[in-house]
């Protein structure tokens, strides 16, 4: 059982080990993220649900929210919510990689099925569920700053799909160029 805590290879580490034993699928993903979770001790639980919430705070950026608009042919609050878990369930490359430059998923996504891929909340409550497994009490505050209420960026009208191909011209092109929305 590894103890204390966890640092930033540890975090990816548990995120890809899951995603590829769940051949990709999120909710799999998140089951077996759950199970590996609980096999850890309370602190290194408390640990893993810091590193995840400080990216999917870090991933609440008016350009990656157009990335999930496109990706997902709309995006309310919520299916942005569970787009940021997704992310960050596809691991460090593509993670950092969109959170730099989210046009660049055109070239990090292999694929993108929005019938499998783009939602995955249960990942952003793996963390939650071992913890209370563990202990039986709810995960403590972590500890990290309210993030800001509006998107990091510009803002922009998501629902422009002008303005949408303008700001990811890549992801646009690849994804929803010509399928007449």
């Amino acid at each position: 059982m590894l103890r204390g805590v966890m640092d930033e290879t540890g975090f990816w580490e548990l995120i890809d080990s899951a995603r590829e034993d769940a051949e990709g699928d999120p909710a799999e993903q998140a089951d077996l993220l759950v199970d590996r979770l609980a096999q850890l001790d309370p602190d290194a639980v408390t640990c893993f649900a810091r590193h995840f919430e400080s990216r999917w705070n870090r991933a609440h950026q008016w350009d990656l929210w157009a990335a999930a608009w496109i990706l997902l042919d709309g995006a309310s609050d919520d299916a942005f919510d569970s787009f940021r878990c997704w992310l960050i369930g596809q691991g460090r490359r593509v993670f950092e990689g969109a959170a730099h430059d989210a046009d660049a998923l055109a070239a990090l996504l292999d694929a993108f099925d929005p019938e499998l891929d783009g939602e995955a909340e249960d990942l952003g409550y793996a963390a939650d569920d071992a913890y209370e497994q563990l202990t039986g009490d709810v995960l403590p505050d972590l500890g990290l700053p309210e993030p800001p209420p509006d998107p990091e960026g510009v803002p922009l009208d998501l629902e422009d799909e002008e303005a949408l191909a303008e700001r990811l011209p890549r992801l646009w092109a690849r994804f929803r160029a010509g399928q007449g929305s």
